[in-house]
């Protein structure tokens, strides 16, 4: 967790998340008068005001591009779901009620069907690479079903994990009858396929349903643990990749329109990469969260290759069976699972979830 919020009780917490995302959304922190020559991008994001991906990723992107814009850019932050709840995030930017902000594709099931390829089981363990391998999948095979907002970058995510409360998992059969939390999109079906029952619910709802028992646990990132305190109640981890959700950041196509072209291109040289610009949410700012779990009493535990190969033939299962199940509807699957697997390998990076029998 960042600094400013080390040290604070859950209660203090959801205080300060709720009450610092009404402030930014309702206007409170005011930006400069806006002359003739200024701009003033609203931005929307559902992380909360004083998570890390706020702190050390969108708020600094948002003063590069004041900096480098000469006082010209300027920006409101509206953090903390204060536009919208996070399924949300997609439609606030495309109708104009914030100029750019980050969404997730995988929250709207159904609504962008080949954006999913990017939540395959992968081990990636940075943004910064998550959005190298997902705008070179968005180029290649992604363009059209983002037809209505300016795509700045699409990624997907951190590698997620298993995170339990009560039972730590070591085996496939430990998950039997398990209830945990799904983040939507191929997780939800690895979940099944390991014998647990998935459960959708935004993650600002988890760490009640931890805690009351509603689930047993869920699927999520190291960083989204850290942001919404659940080592609080999730006491072991399991270090296997399930992939994530498929995400990004993209730009009201208006807003985008109407910049001078020098702030075009000053807009995708930052955004097109912004964990890269940052210094957020990298590979070895991920290190350093990987060591911080566990000193919040979070025990880790580490599956033997053998025993994760078991997992990952299900997950590649789950692949044949999506790519089947959208190949007939006519979508082509088959040729995005190949180019995710490509783009990985060029960056070192393993597809677990990619069946074998489709490479070239």
């Amino acid at each position: 967790m960042c600094e400013v919020c080390e040290g604070l009780s859950r209660r203090e917490f959801l205080k300060a998340a709720l009450i610092g995302g009404a402030a930014l959304g309702s206007g409170i922190f005011q930006v400069n008068e806006l002359s003739a020559k200024e701009t003033n991008l609203k931005f929307s994001t559902w992380h909360p005001p004083v998570s890390r991906e706020v702190k050390t990723v969108w708020e600094p992107m948002m003063e590069e591009l004041k900096k480098r814009s000469g006082g010209e850019l300027l920006y409101t932050m509206y953090a903390g779901a204060a536009l919208g709840k996070g399924p949300d995030h997609y439609d606030i930017v495309a109708r104009g009620l914030s100029d750019l902000g980050y969404f997730t594709a995988t929250w709207t099931p159904g609504r962008f069907p080949l954006t999913d390829v990017l939540s395959l089981a992968v081990w990636v363990d940075g943004k910064d690479l998550a959005a190298e391998i997902g705008n070179a999948v968005y180029e290649r095979v992604l363009k059209d079903e983002f037809k209505d907002v300016k795509v700045l970058e699409l990624n997907g995510c951190i590698q997620s994990f298993i995170w339990t409360k009560n039972k730590p998992i070591r085996r496939i059969e430990d998950l039997k009858g398990l209830k945990l939390r799904s983040p939507g999109g191929h997780q939800t079906n690895y979940i099944k396929a390991l014998g647990a029952e998935p459960v959708f619910m935004p993650l600002g709802d988890v760490y009640m349903a931890m805690e009351t028992g509603t689930v047993d646990g869920l699927v999520t990132c190291p960083p989204l643990i850290l942001a919404f305190k659940l080592y609080e109640v999730a006491k072991y981890g399991t270090i296997l990749t399930l992939g994530c959700v498929s995400e990004g950041l993209v730009m009201n196509k208006k807003t985008y329109e109407r910049l001078d072209d020098k702030y075009k291109k000053m807009v995708e040289e930052v955004c097109s990469n912004p964990f890269k610009v940052t210094g957020g949410l990298t590979r070895d700012v991920y290190k350093s969260m990987m060591q911080e779990i566990p000193s919040k009493g979070v025990t880790l535990i580490e599956i033997p290759e053998k025993e994760k190969e078991e997992w990952y033939e299900r997950f590649r299962q789950v692949t044949r069976d999506w790519v089947d199940s959208l190949e007939a509807k006519g979508l082509p699957a088959k040729k995005a699972v190949i180019v995710m697997n490509e783009e990985c390998k060029k960056r070192g990076v393993e597809l677990v979830a990619f069946p074998p029998e489709y490479a070239r």
